[in-house]
């Protein structure tokens, strides 16, 4: 048989593997150096009994640059831990990872270890019912594709959650499966009022009572639906765990600043950037600080800093400036921080840098809808506020309402619509539009007598209707 045709068969095989070559992970190339950041983060400080998958990811990014020796060596620890951690289930725990092996070995031309691991793989099948010859349906990979998916970004959300819900089928009391489970509704829980990550996170704490990661996703989720009593138990729990404490830093960081706490959510957001210093989260968290430093500062002068309160105002600003700076530079596709960034210039008055990088926000592709809601509302907001466009404003605060999903931004868009449209109806602006607006607005709130009391005066007010409508 030629070279060729062997080269064929072994291609053949090797897609029909299960492992992170033809999971079809969604990563832009601009995201690989955030992706590797965070991979390295996680191995270092958390503590995990579910870290076979980090080494084996790790081991895919490094391919992806081009270090295929390095890949090598990532895969060689991810088979190592299998054998400390899973002695009893080796063999089908080490599918992933000689899937892993046998692709990085063909990219790099040594076709006798590819079809080395890819034997290893096929023999571990045949021992299984239902499996084809390189490919087992088991739960373990389900939920081993699901991490992968999870720690790959929102895109890969859906998927990762599918992943998961497939291994719970058929091991639903699974301590591993529950957590990766519980993290995945946790990312895609946009919704005040929808509380799909609340269940999942106590089942996964239950099941993993020494889980300090699972803990403050369970304290920030509290605080979303207004537990924040029972949330910061969780935290203080946390922070007296010596586990994971540099994630725990950042959550409990985090949960501090939307209490309001901002001094103390600095403390922890400082501690745990001297552990992580390449960290987008962590600059955006402290982005979002300086930010709410500068609103109070703004707050306590009526609005109207002047001398010193105007310098300190301004100091906090390029603060916030830096931190979000610094977040694009480590992570390009970061949204939100473009947004930060555009308010924090139509803070100083640069208007025209703030337009230009909110129209770069505005054309990013993939983002997801809740964010585009939030994007629109922000964006709305600059131009009513700062430009003094309405007509723009209304435009967007549209935009982001014809976006059907529910989330933090639905309730704030209508909101800033219906107070527009009724200042805009005082002030005899537009009339007709204006009370069409407050209909849509009560329509959407579902306060349809209201609604039609709206359309009804517009139509009164329509000169150009037929009478008999």
């Amino acid at each position: 048989m030629s070279k060729e045709s062997d080269g064929n068969l072994i291609e053949d095989s090797l897609v029909q593997l299960r492992c992170h070559f033809t999971w079809e992970l969604i990563i832009e190339d601009i995201e690989i150096s955030d992706l590797e950041n965070r991979v390295l983060e996680e191995i270092e400080f958390r503590d995990t009994k579910y870290n076979v998958g980090i080494h084996n990811l790790l081991a895919y990014v490094r391919h992806l640059q081009g270090q295929n020796d390095e890949a090598l060596q990532s895969l060689k620890e991810a088979e190592d831990l299998i054998q400390t951690e899973h002695v009893n289930q080796s063999e089908k725990r080490n599918l992933v990872t000689w899937g892993n092996y046998a692709w990085v070995y063909y990219h790099i031309g040594r076709l006798a270890d590819t079809e080395a691991y890819l034997d290893r793989v096929k023999n571990t099948c045949k021992k299984s019912e239902g499996s084809s010859c390189f490919r087992m349906e088991c739960p373990e990979i389900d939920c081993a594709e699901g991490w992968a998916l999870l720690k790959c970004g929102k895109r890969n959300y859906e998927r990762a959650k599918a992943c998961f819900e497939k291994a719970l089928e058929v091991e639903p009391e699974n301590p591993e499966f529950n957590t990766g489970y519980a993290i995945t509704a946790f990312r895609q829980d946009y919704d005040k009022r929808n509380v799909i990550s609340l269940d999942p996170l106590r089942k996964a704490m239950r099941l993993n009572p020494d889980d300090a990661y699972i803990k403050v996703l369970l304290a920030l989720k509290l605080q979303d639906i207004g537990e924040d009593a029972e949330g910061e138990r969780y935290i203080e729990e946390a922070l007296s765990n010596r586990s994971c404490q540099t994630y725990v830093f950042r959550y409990a960081g985090k949960f501090y600043a939307k209490k309001g706490c901002v001094k103390k959510a600095l403390l922890l957001l400082e501690k745990a950037m001297q552990a992580t210093p390449n960290s987008a989260f962590l600059h955006y968290q402290i982005g979002l600080c300086y930010k709410t430093q500068m609103i109070q500062a703004k707050k306590a002068a009526n609005m109207q800093p002047r001398g010193r309160d105007r310098e300190n105002v301004d100091r906090l600003v390029q603060l916030a400036i830096s931190e979000f700076q610094s977040t694009l530079k480590l992570k390009p596709t970061y949204d939100m921080a473009y947004v930060g960034l555009a308010e924090m210039y139509a803070e100083i008055g640069q208007f025209r840098e703030a337009e230009e990088i909110f129209q770069k926000v505005l054309c990013m592709k993939n983002i997801a809808n809740h964010v585009q809601q939030e994007i629109h509302l922000r964006y709305g907001r600059f131009q009513e506020f700062h430009r003094k466009c309405e007509v723009k404003a209304i435009t967007h605060y549209l935009k982001g309402l014809r976006i059907e999903e529910m989330s933090y931004a639905t309730e704030k868009l209508l909101s800033a619509l219906e107070k527009l449209a009724e200042r805009r109806v005082q002030q005899n602006v537009r009339i007709v539009e204006s009370f069409s607006l407050l209909g849509l607005v009560h329509k959407l709130k579902g306060n349809m007598n209201e609604a039609l009391f709206c359309y009804e005066k517009a139509l009164r007010l329509t000169e150009e209707l037929n009478p008999m409508f």
